[in-house]
């Protein structure tokens, strides 16, 4: 097998590969690369109809990143909506994802978290944070979830940014407990600080 014909094969692969991505960012970034890949093959080997097809799907995947990337943290894009820690929608959905929940949060219980949100794309739960009084003004973040087709997007920032949802109920700061730490380039980036072993998050007054 020449060289040509293994980039043909190893972009049809990355092609097939980037279908099976369950995250949409991921999933278009893999699809342009392989359409660029065959593209390129199919210019050499001189299969012209394969050229245009190629180049028609690398042009709609650049369209989608873009409005993917445009919209990725715009507020008018995603809803916060403040739910009780006893609503029926929110127990179904913690029920949904809750082999994926519990794999990255081994232990966690609902019952800990009195105060509940989710993140609204449309008409779509993408996201779910709880959390629970930590005294002092504190809310100690329990769960920061997203669901596996937006986890490239991180909605549950649109909590943090919205501040009023905890200042509402008189909290001035959020914590993220040191289990959370594989998030802390993210939460960072929200403007939580480190004081000791926890990252900060100080509210606007």
């Amino acid at each position: 097998m020449d060289v040509w014909s293994i980039i043909g094969w190893g972009g049809s692969a990355l092609v097939v590969w980037s279908l099976l991505q369950t995250r949409i960012l991921r999933l278009r970034v893999l699809n342009l690369i392989g359409c660029v890949i065959l593209v390129g093959f199919n210019a050499v080997v001189g299969v012209w109809p394969m050229v245009g097809m190629n180049a028609v799907l690398a042009v709609i995947n650049v369209v989608h990143l873009w409005r993917l990337l445009r919209h990725r943290h715009d507020d008018a894009e995603y809803q916060v909506l403040p739910v009780n820690s006893a609503d029926a929608y929110l127990g179904y959905v913690l029920q949904r994802h809750e082999k994926d929940i519990t794999r990255f949060n081994p232990g966690f219980t609902l019952a800990a978290s009195p105060y509940a949100f989710l993140v609204q794309h449309g008409d779509r739960t993408v996201g779910v944070v709880l959390a629970h009084d930590a005294g002092t003004g504190r809310a100690q973040i329990d769960l920061d979830y997203v669901v596996p087709k937006y986890r490239d997007f991180t909605p549950g920032e649109f909590v943090y940014r919205r501040s009023d949802v905890f200042t509402d109920q008189g909290f001035h700061q959020v914590i993220a407990p040191p289990r959370m730490r594989d998030s802390t380039p993210y939460l960072k980036n929200l403007g939580f600080h480190r004081e000791g072993e926890d990252l900060v998050l100080n509210l606007p007054q």
